[in-house]
């Protein structure tokens, strides 16, 4: 089944319990014709513990609803609207019917992590080029020597043993 909806898209539920409500579409199924939107259709999963390190409970989470229920907001006009496509050269866009704007994700975003990439690597630059500060070591303790009367005891009982006596 081919979907209009894309997962980041803001939509509007139109029925079931939680119409009238927005929110971003986290997952998409197209086989399935169902999406999964955040904070609508919230389902309680009851997991069983798994080990030390996950506990068992009972958690809370979105579960899927029919592509049929939910219907894109135009990010340019913000109102729900129908899908319809257009030829951009040869790309077919996603464009809303309301006011003919594109659906269509900005390219603006890769550039922009570019930029931070950039910036981080230049940061990372600077701190190597800064003198390392010099560890600090722990001081080792001394091996505590033992006393002439614990070296006395010591043999006192290693000569009893070879002797026999107790």
């Amino acid at each position: 089944m081919n979907l209009n909806v894309r997962k980041g898209d803001t939509v509007l539920m139109i029925a079931g319990k939680d119409k009238g409500k927005t929110g971003k579409v986290t997952s998409c199924d197209p086989a399935g014709g169902r999406v999964v939107v955040e904070g609508c259709n919230i389902i309680t999963k009851h997991t069983k513990p798994r080990g030390a390190n996950q506990p068992g409970g009972i958690n809370k989470m979105a579960g899927p609803v029919d592509v049929s229920n939910v219907q894109i907001v135009c990010p340019s006009c913000n109102k729900a609207t129908r899908v319809g496509n257009n030829t951009e050269g040869d790309k077919k866009i996603r464009v809303c019917k309301k006011c003919g704007a594109s659906l269509e994700p900005k390219k603006v975003e890769k550039k922009a992590k570019k930029a931070k990439a950039e910036k981080a690597d230049t940061a990372e630059t600077e701190v190597k080029e800064k003198k390392p500060a010099a560890k600090k070591t722990a001081a080792k303790k001394p091996a505590a020597k033992k006393t002439v009367k614990e070296a006395g005891a010591v043999k006192e009982t290693a000569d009893k043993a070879e002797n026999g006596e107790n």
